[in-house]
């Protein structure tokens, strides 16, 4: 490793090397300004911990002392010296001079790029910095791909594929994640500085190709890996400032057969749900609010024949559907400014123009407004129907779609042939370990508006 105060010699590019003077290693600064990263207290107990890099980054979910039972989840990465601190902070600056920053689907390329450019540099330029052994050069890298591609601090949080949300509620505030099997709970992460938040939210921004200001102060996007970001920006429309959630999907969507081991549903319910679509039945899927209404309505896609012809219109790009006959229609936002709509593109729009796409199937992310009643339009005229809409009873699901902004007729109420309603529920008894999980509370089969038939309902016992 280093010593004293060397320092690189300059290797690529117009790097201005003259102008950096040496600095002293008890000056280098934290790897993030702003962010508080807290270490494990050695009282607390352990319930869980689990790797996410070998050797590089773990998880570990902790309760504090006492009788009560509070998990928090800590980021445990592995340390940098300060010497090795300084390194990383040099090759991010030239890195970020001679390098493009990463385009949407071409992260994976970006990370091989920065890998391998960072290596050149290293045993180029590696007499200038001491010896570097391999331990050491895996450790720079794995901070490099973390903040030059990744997400940064949240980055563990990101790769670990057992939390479904991160959010952040502005300054001074532990970063909260929704775990799958502990729900919602504290992390060691906080944000410390308000500056050094609204960098972060801007940077999500970037990777989500969106752009977020004090002008336009509400983002709502998708980070490539299909995640989607929720964002405010200063004082404008959150009083504490900035704020952000991070609502992540799987690469790969739940399959029927996971849903079924998982025990969202049962073999009849799937075998029911698989009945009326192969006869180009019409479903809603409702529910809250995180309660997986687009992981089942992705899980029931799947049953449709495969050379059938499937539309989706979607807001965000949420479904992932395994098939070659496949039309994805995504809303897209106004150029204008203001009250200015100019080129804004509506999910009204997409269900209009997704008929003359002659579907078989025709999959609409979540009904909510004027789309609804196009969507039935198509249905009463043989096109098979599948969308998710915000609801907790059968009898909401009926008052929201007779009501404006819908405003379905009650005659055109009989198109629908069901409705199943998903929930978070509490478990009499643990399954796989857990005491709460998704079911499908209820399937019911519309006769007319107001009338209607229970056909399943999930019984706790």
């Amino acid at each position: 490793m280093p010593g004293g105060d060397s320092y690189i010699s300059p290797p690529i590019g117009n790097y201005p090397w003259e102008t950096l003077k040496k600095v002293a290693v008890e000056e280098i600064p934290s790897l993030w300004k702003g962010i508080e990263v807290k270490p494990l207290p050695e009282d607390y107990h352990v319930l869980e911990e689990y790797s996410i890099r070998e050797d590089l980054a773990k998880v570990v979910i902790a309760s504090p002392p006492g009788s009560t039972l509070e998990p928090m989840y800590f980021v445990i990465e592995v340390p940098l010296s300060p010497e090795e601190i300084k390194i990383l902070e040099q090759l991010k600056d030239i890195l970020s001079k001679e390098l493009e920053p990463p385009k949407a689907g071409e992260e994976e390329d970006a990370k091989r790029v920065l890998i391998e450019t960072a290596d050149k540099l290293l045993r180029k330029y590696g007499k200038g910095l001491g010896t570097i052994d391999e331990d050491s050069k895996r450790k720079l890298f794995y901070y490099l791909e973390r903040d030059m591609t990744g997400f940064g601090p949240l980055n563990v949080i990101m790769e670990d594929y057992r939390i479904e949300d991160i959010s952040c509620d502005g300054v001074r505030v532990p970063i909260y994640v929704w775990h799958r099997d502990y729900e919602s709970m504290p992390t060691n992460i906080m944000f410390t500085d308000r500056d050094a938040l609204d960098d972060y939210i801007i940077q999500l921004a970037h990777k989500s190709e969106k752009h977020i200001s004090s002008a336009f102060p509400i983002l709502d996007a998708m980070i490539y890996g299909k995640h989607r970001l929720a964002a405010t920006f200063r004082e404008e429309v959150s009083p504490k400032g900035s704020t952000f959630t991070i609502r992540k999907f799987r690469e790969k969507p739940f399959s029927i057969t996971e849903l079924l081991r998982s025990n969202l549903l049962n073999p009849e319910m799937a075998a029911y749900f698989w009945l009326l679509i192969e006869h180009k039945a019409n479903i809603l899927i409702a529910g809250a609010t995180g309660s997986g209404k687009t992981t089942i309505l992705n899980a029931l896609a799947c049953f449709i024949r495969p050379r059938m012809k499937i539309v989706t219109c979607e807001e965000t790009a949420e479904l992932n559907i395994p098939s070659e006959n496949w039309v994805r229609f995504v809303t897209r936002e106004s150029y204008g400014l203001g009250s200015l709509k100019t080129g804004e593109i509506t999910l009204f729009d997409l269900v209009r123009t997704s008929l003359r796409y002659r579907p078989d199937y025709l999959v609409v992310g979540e009904v909510r407004g004027e789309e609804a009643f196009v969507l039935f339009q198509a249905i009463a005229t043989g096109h098979g129907g599948l969308s998710t809409i915000h609801a907790e009873s059968i009898e909401s699901v009926m008052k929201r779609l007779v009501s404006p902004p819908m405003n379905i007729p009650p005659s055109h109420i009989p198109l629908l042939d069901a409705v199943a309603l998903v929930e978070r529920v509490s478990l009499p008894r643990a399954f796989m370990g857990k005491t709460f999980g998704r079911r499908i509370r209820y399937i019911w089969e519309v006769v007319d508006y107001g009338r209607y038939v229970t056909i399943a309902e999930w019984d706790p016992l």
